[in-house]
């Protein structure tokens, strides 16, 4: 775990804002456009909502990408968070087991 690298966590919802004014979509239209809340669209757009499953299948429909990259960019994300948050103390709990068997 790396924890020296301390770069803002980028949320997935920074990128659809990008995406979203290249393509000039207010929220309600992007939303419905996705058949969607507007509510989902506005908490992602605002950092605080997740894109799931459910909304990585729509974004990668609209955009013509795969839903995999929506989850990668909400996962990493979150790791990074997390790794920000607890890492240090991860790190001081936790001892890595040597492998002494490359196998197992």
């Amino acid at each position: 775990m790396d924890v020296q690298n301390r770069t803002r966590p980028v949320h997935p919802g920074e990128i659809l804002a990008r995406r979203l004014d290249d393509l000039d979509l207010t929220i309600k239209a992007f939303a419905g456009e996705l058949a969607v809340p507007v509510s989902r669209v506005s908490a992602i757009l605002k950092g605080r909502g997740r894109v799931n499953a459910d909304t990585a299948l729509r974004l990668a429909r609209y955009f013509g990408t795969t839903p995999e990259f929506w989850v990668y960019l909400q996962q990493t994300y979150e790791l990074r968070v997390a790794e920000l948050e607890a890492g240090e103390e991860i790190n001081a709990q936790v001892r890595p087991r040597a492998c002494l068997d490359p196998s197992r």
